[in-house]
């Protein structure tokens, strides 16, 4: 009976240090899959403009309003957690590639995670994930970890004019999103 302790303590000991290196690697890949932004397309990001209640507003390839957060500007970031990435999608591109569209002042800039996200006049752009048709602009003046704006083409900034009108459709206000 003895003989047959020591062989079960090692063999107990090495079956719960593999099921723990095993757990360990699973949850490693999945945090490191959740942190990671949602891309747009696998090498170009197009930009064009649309007409909403805003004026002329930035969209995406698929006509989705381009967002960005007030306080994110040359280089810094606000919106880094998978909580607000979730919310809040950069619009991304293949490092290397440049974004494209009728519009000036297209550039890009690297984000903390590594991944390339298209500016306008040197500001980030988002998608935001509520707006389910092209052209709504629900996230206008949502107020969380700063305050998010649709992108218009008026001249009345440096970055492009981040209205502060009233939301329209039942959008924005007020976020509270806790990231």
């Amino acid at each position: 009976m003895r003989h047959l302790l020591k062989l079960s303590v090692p063999t107990l000991a090495a079956c719960l240090l593999l099921a723990a290196c095993g757990s360990s690697k699973s949850s490693t890949a999945t945090s490191a899959n959740a942190a990671a932004p949602q891309t747009t397309g696998p090498s170009t990001a197009t930009v064009k403009t649309a007409s909403s209640s805003l004026g002329t507003i930035l969209v995406d390839a698929q006509g989705m309003t381009l967002y960005h957060l007030s306080g994110e500007q040359n280089g810094k970031f606000i919106c880094t957690s998978t909580a607000c990435t979730g919310i809040w999608h950069p619009l991304t591109i293949t490092a290397g590639s440049t974004a494209n569209g009728a519009v000036g002042s297209l550039s890009t800039v690297k984000r903390p995670d590594g991944t390339t996200q298209v500016t306008y006049k040197g500001t980030p752009l988002y998608t935001f994930a509520s707006d389910q048709q092209p052209g709504e602009v629900k996230g206008q003046g949502i107020k969380d970890v700063g305050t998010w704006s649709a992108v218009t083409t008026g001249s009345e900034s440096s970055r492009g004019s981040t209205q502060t009108t009233a939301p329209s459709e039942g959008g924005g206000g007020g976020g509270g999103y806790g990231y």
